[in-house]
């Protein structure tokens, strides 16, 4: 037990625990928006079978490091330019954010302008397997992120259990704030966008850094909830 002692074990294990929330934030936002088409009592069976099947692909993935390791061998060549599994999983994954949030927003739009028609019942199954595809593309960018931050298995295992954890237990909060405030839940839509089109270039090897986008999310977020405060204020002075 003497590793415990070791400073630099605590520093990995909190730095990757924050960094595994900051980007499962996203995950937790369309595990949300995909559970508020089913009826409320199935909601929250919905989220947590989701996160569940998260921290699941996550620990699979990073039990199979060697496997992973092999994603980045290129599969096939187009003239100079490699293609390897990753590279498609990431495209993939974008592709399936994109058209997934743009066919959200345009189901908003429309349905709030009364040319949509009557919503279509959900099955709890289709949503599940629309946040199991999900969990895989955000998985493979959460385990990448552990295997650089820590060199020892158990504080990775750790780190993502820790995380999950903290989600899990904050998703209904965030899931019932997002569903109160359609102007945010547009906002998560485009967030969602960003990430697709982020994941794509990956995928293209062309490298975004991600402190760009998550400036962009935070500085988004804070006119979102300055526009919040201001429109509760109007709300009252009205009242």
């Amino acid at each position: 037990m003497e590793f415990l002692a070791d400073p630099q074990i605590w520093i990995s294990l909190l730095t990757l625990t924050a960094l595994e929330i900051v980007l499962g934030i996203d995950n937790i936002i369309f595990i949300s928006i995909l559970a508020g088409k089913l009826p409320k009592e199935k909601q929250k069976k919905a989220r947590q079978t989701g996160l569940g099947l998260a921290l699941i692909t996550r620990l699979l993935l990073l039990a199979g490091i060697a496997w992973m390791a092999k994603l980045t061998t290129p599969l096939l060549h187009i003239h100079e330019f490699a293609i390897s599994g990753r590279d498609l999983i990431l495209l993939g994954g974008g592709l399936f954010l994109i058209a997934k949030s743009t066919y959200e927003i345009h189901e908003k739009l429309e349905g709030a302008g009364g040319h949509a028609v009557a919503p279509r019942a959900v099955s709890f199954a289709k949503v599940i397997v629309q946040i199991i595809l999900l969990d895989i593309v955000f998985s493979l960018d959460s385990v990448i992120t552990a295997i650089g931050m820590a060199n020892q298995l158990w504080i990775m295992v750790t780190a993502v259990i820790i995380a999950l954890g903290i989600m899990l237990a904050f998703a209904g909060v965030i899931s019932d704030f997002v569903e109160r405030h359609p102007t945010l839940k547009m906002l998560a839509l485009s967030f969602l966008i960003l990430i697709g089109v982020s994941l794509m270039a990956e995928g293209l090897h062309q490298h975004i850094s991600k402190g760009y986008i998550y400036f962009a999310m935070a500085f988004s977020c804070a006119v979102e909830f300055i526009n919040l405060k201001l429109r509760a204020r109007a709300a009252a002075r009205a009242a």
